[in-house]
């Protein structure tokens, strides 16, 4: 996969290989974009912040647009590529007042 397979604030069902090289699916959030990888969440797991290069995606099932007041955000230095240079997981939650989080 490349970047432009990507947009911020979609929700992918993706298939990922992990680092330790098992393939399973996931569904994830894109908070940004960078040239080598992406920042996302994926739903519905441990609300953790991580780094998937393209490569390790192997295929993408779905594609949705989050609408603009379903969209989680986080602050905008965590999404920075300096934040993510030595790091593959970040432990942030972020919630959304129209959500009643």
């Amino acid at each position: 996969m490349e970047k432009t397979d990507f947009q911020a604030d979609t929700r992918y069902t993706i298939a990922w290989q992990r680092p330790d090289g098992r393939v399973v699916p996931a569904t994830i959030y894109v908070y940004r974009t960078h040239d080598l990888y992406m920042i996302v969440r994926e739903t519905g797991a441990d609300g953790a912040l991580r780094k998937i290069t393209y490569p390790e995606v192997a295929r993408i099932v779905a594609a949705e647009p989050v609408a603009p007041d379903q969209r989680r955000t986080v602050p905008a230095a965590l999404l920075d590529e300096k934040t993510w240079r030595d790091r593959t997981v970040m432990a942030h939650y972020s919630s959304s007042p129209a959500l009643g989080k």
